[in-house]
């Protein structure tokens, strides 16, 4: 009888490992079934065939997309690129896709091709030129963006009909839908390479990069055919999304990237590798459009969609992230300690040791002698400022070579004031957006939440004053105190529940995109006050104010990230935060005030451009994403954190804007520029990816 119980406790101690091991999977497939029995009570009769198959052919492009980003997570990566692909399979469909059988098979392979080839880019550069996987994702983002344009300007295209029933039609009337066919076959295909040493290696990778290797798995070749994988599986949604909507939209894809990662980790694959697979995905991308499905029953404003989309992003990795070992665990254990340590008058004081009053990473102005080194005054000041001043060059030595080139080809008109104006004024907005998401990259984050942070504070703003000074002295601060809000919660996203930075700043932008939408019900309306567009407006030595202004921009932000202790550790935090905590310094609070900082530089940014243009406009944050990623990286700020000075961000500033400037003059199509800062982005981050210790 003893020997029976044993046996049924270590069964029933195997079945709750296992089921704790699975976790995310039996979520995915309790919140679809819990999402099915809802839809049923809040409509009236049973689910018909016709909505099962609309349910399927809606969700077969999210499902094939969150395969491919399931892939990349469970090697350790992200890939934003994979709205972007999606498009460019779309676009590229819809264009050249005939009637014949013959040109419908071959632009289906040339789909397939095309994710394809876009995942081995990736992971090229990932893998083997050992880069950042957000920001090569997000550079051929960009690229991919620009190339999307150029095929298709202005949505179109035609897809046949026949071709589009192939896919999204009935196998069986009334009986199978075929969208549900290929996703059986795609599970299939997952399950045979999980099998495989490949599927082996996909999870050790993620799991241990160092064990993975010291086992004998090749960690590189892994990473590359993963990645390459995972833009299969893009082509595949491209091609899905291009029979399903029958045309072409050069943007189509952007938007689906909140519901990709928000499938991925509903789904149950753990953020960092090494855990998950795409059955608990493709539940998990049902669960979201039935969500969609059920607001749309209920009548609820479609502007909630991103919000609700940001939301279920959010819960799911605060669902993937807490349990003993979450920081937010770490804080309250910590709390626990303090407050007994008061109870008790036991906790003891701890006074850091004082921090050092200049950085290595801080350019010291003045020329002094020093005995130790040999050479005049000016040598022996470059030799102990090297380290920070290659960082600089680059990117002022790059402004140069391309202002001459604007000479060239604009002539002499950029000899004018009119120029240099124009060049201050534009650069502004740059400079001060890369204050904060500087403050961020120098941390080892990234913030996405920029675009509509800034959009909200500009169409907030322009909508209060409405043309008047008076409500915009009370409603410019409030604008500003809601962009510090908004970084406050990014903060608090990274800190507390260890979220990475790009997934919370990403929910957070679609819920400001939401909230946006909310307020101006889809059209702004109102206009900027007078005394913003005076700063641009009026002149003083034939430069406007705001150009002017560029030189206290620059003053304050050397100031903030390299005069204080707020600034220093900055640079400790992006080295290493445990060092910094262990050193003393509060890694949790600084970390706040970073993103808070960001916040502040976006929504200054959004008042600003009120002030340029005269009005607002929902859209007007998304061309300055990559522009204030690109001045950061290009500036000679490492991706990784922990180096950089604002100089170069300044220079990388001036550089971005007269790119623009002369993308402008040459008369190029304007997606060039998504193109060029793309490419600009890489080649920054591969030149300095050897300068990190």
């Amino acid at each position: 009888m003893t020997t029976i119980d044993a046996t049924m406790r270590l069964q029933s101690t195997s079945w709750l490992k296992r089921a704790g091991r699975e976790r995310g999977l039996i979520v995915a497939i309790l919140s679809f079934v819990a999402m099915m029995v809802f839809l049923h009570g809040i409509i009236q009769g049973s689910i018909s065939y016709f909505e099962i198959s609309f349910l399927t052919a809606n969700t077969g492009p999210l499902v094939f997309a969150a395969m491919g980003q399931t892939v990349v997570f469970l090697i350790g990566g992200f890939d934003l690129s994979a709205g972007a692909t999606l498009s460019l399979v779309n676009v590229m469909m819809a264009s050249y896709t005939g009637d014949s059988f013959g040109s419908q098979a071959a632009m289906t392979v040339v789909g397939l091709a095309i994710g394809t080839l876009v995942g081995a880019f990736n992971g090229f550069f990932i893998a083997y030129m050992r880069l950042q996987p957000v920001v090569v994702t997000l550079a051929s983002m960009f690229i991919i963006l620009g190339l999307n344009l150029l095929v298709m300007p202005d949505p179109g295209g035609y897809v046949p009909a026949g071709y589009s029933s192939f896919f999204i039609g009935n196998l069986i009337p009334d009986g199978f839908p075929a969208p549900l066919v290929f996703i059986l076959l795609a599970l299939l295909f997952w399950v045979l390479i999980k099998r495989t040493r490949f599927g082996t290696a996909l999870y050790a990778v993620g799991s241990n990069e160092d064990a993975a290797y010291s086992n004998g798995i090749p960690a590189n070749r892994t990473k590359f055919y993963g990645y390459t994988l995972a833009g299969f599986f893009y082509g595949a949604g491209g091609v899905f999304l291009t029979v399903q909507t029958s045309s072409g939209d050069a943007l189509v894809g952007s938007g689906m990237l909140i519901q990709i990662f928000a499938a991925t980790i509903l789904g149950g694959t753990r953020i960092g590798g090494g855990q998950g697979g795409c059955l608990g995905t493709i539940f998990a991308a049902f669960t979201l459009t039935l969500i969609v499905n059920v607001l749309l029953v209920l009548n609820v404003n479609s502007s909630y969609s991103p919000i609700v989309e940001s939301i279920v992003l959010i819960l799911a990795v605060i669902g993937a992230t807490v349990g003993r070992d979450s920081a937010l665990a770490e804080y309250a254990r910590v709390m626990r300690l303090q407050l007994s340590g008061l109870a008790n008058r036991s906790l003891p004081r701890f006074q850091p040791g004082a921090e050092a009053r200049r950085s290595p990473l801080n350019v010291d102005w003045a020329l002094r002698p020093n005995d130790e080194l040999k050479g005049s005054p000016l040598r022996q000041w470059v030799t102990v400022n090297w380290e920070t001043l290659r960082l600089l060059i680059p990117a002022w030595a790059l402004f140069f070579v391309v202002y001459i080139v604007v000479l060239a080809v604009i002539g002499g008109g950029s000899w004018g004031t009119h120029y240099f104006n124009s060049l201050f004024t534009l650069a502004l907005f740059y400079a001060v957006l890369a204050i904060g998401q500087g403050a961020v990259v120098l941390t080892g984050g990234l913030d996405l939440s920029v675009p509509h942070t800034l959009a909200f504070a500009g169409v907030v703003l322009a909508a209060v004053a409405n043309g008047q000074d008076g409500p915009a002295y009370w409603a410019i601060p409030m604008v500003l105190g809601a962009g510090m809000l908004v970084g406050l919660v990014n903060g608090l996203g990274v800190v507390l529940f260890g979220m990475p930075s790009i997934v919370v700043t990403l929910a957070t932008n679609g819920v400001m995109q939401g909230l946006a939408l909310l307020y101006t019900g889809g059209i702004p309306t109102g206009a900027s006050p007078p005394a913003l567009q005076w700063l641009f407006n009026a002149r003083f030595l034939g430069f406007a104010p705001a150009a002017w202004s560029l030189i206290l921009v620059a003053a304050v932000a050397i100031v903030v990230l390299h005069r204080t202790t707020f600034g220093r550790r900055i640079f400790a935090i992006g080295n290493s935060a445990r060092v910094a905590k262990l050193s003393g310094t509060r890694v949790d609070a600084n970390l706040l005030g970073v993103y808070v900082l960001s916040g502040f530089c976006s929504a200054l940014g959004g008042v600003l451009m009120t002030g340029f243009s005269g009005i607002s406009f929902l859209s007007m944050g998304i061309p300055l994403l990559l522009p204030t990623i690109a001045v950061v990286l290009v500036g000679g700020t490492l991706a990784t954190g922990g180096r950089g000075h604002y100089l170069g961000m300044f220079g990388g500033a001036l550089l971005l804007t007269a790119l623009g400037t002369l993308v402008t003059g040459s008369q190029v199509p304007i997606a060039v520029r998504d193109i060029v800062f793309g490419v600009v982005v890489l080649g920054a981050v591969l030149t300095l990816r050897e300068r990190r210790g």
